[in-house]
């Protein structure tokens, strides 16, 4: 039963990351790659990893919301690019994205009403992932976060640059 709980958590998550990656609008890429990571969350689970699973809701979904926002919010384009948003916003754009997070949302149902023992292998502690990524993963973490920082700054001259030109076209 869980192996048929995994695999539709892993389609889910094939599939959503697919559409992120074919999606020229970067508002829809954005809700497809939640509803991906919150499939990789439910593949954690699954796999006996309950912390990992939190950790991937709460930091990947969670901080990739708030650094989304932070850049949407630095470029602030204007009134055209409000309703051009507000265009987005249209309930069709919701359509796929909300199937797929209810197919997860019945599997996180299934496991947690009808198997009472749905995990499989040993549970990890808080303890022993910090253990590990601060241990012999440290050089990895940390070279991943300076990548994350040198985005960030990327994006922030990138859109810095793009404002100023069009401060310079409309007066």
């Amino acid at each position: 039963m869980e192996v048929v709980l995994f695999y539709i958590a892993a389609s889910v998550s094939v599939v959503s990351t697919i559409l992120v990656i074919s999606r020229s609008n970067a508002s829809h890429a954005l809700v497809y790659l939640i509803v991906s990571l919150l499939a990789v969350a439910v593949v954690f689970y699954l796999m006996g990893a309950p912390f990992a699973a939190a950790l991937e809701v709460v930091i990947y979904a969670g901080a990739i919301m708030v650094l989304f926002l932070f850049v949407v919010m630095m470029l602030n384009l204007g009134p055209s690019s409000t309703a051009a948003e507000r265009a987005w916003l249209s309930p069709g754009m919701w359509i796929g994205p909300a199937i797929l997070t209810f197919i997860l949302f019945l599997v996180m149902l299934w496991v947690l009403i009808g198997i009472p023992d749905s995990t499989s292998g040993v549970a990890v502690t808080p303890k022993q992932v910090g253990e590990r990524l601060f241990g012999s993963y440290l050089l990895a973490v940390e070279l991943a976060s300076i990548l994350l920082l040198a985005a960030l700054v990327g994006a922030y001259h990138l859109g810095r640059r793009y404002m100023r030109a069009r401060r310079e076209e409309i007066g």
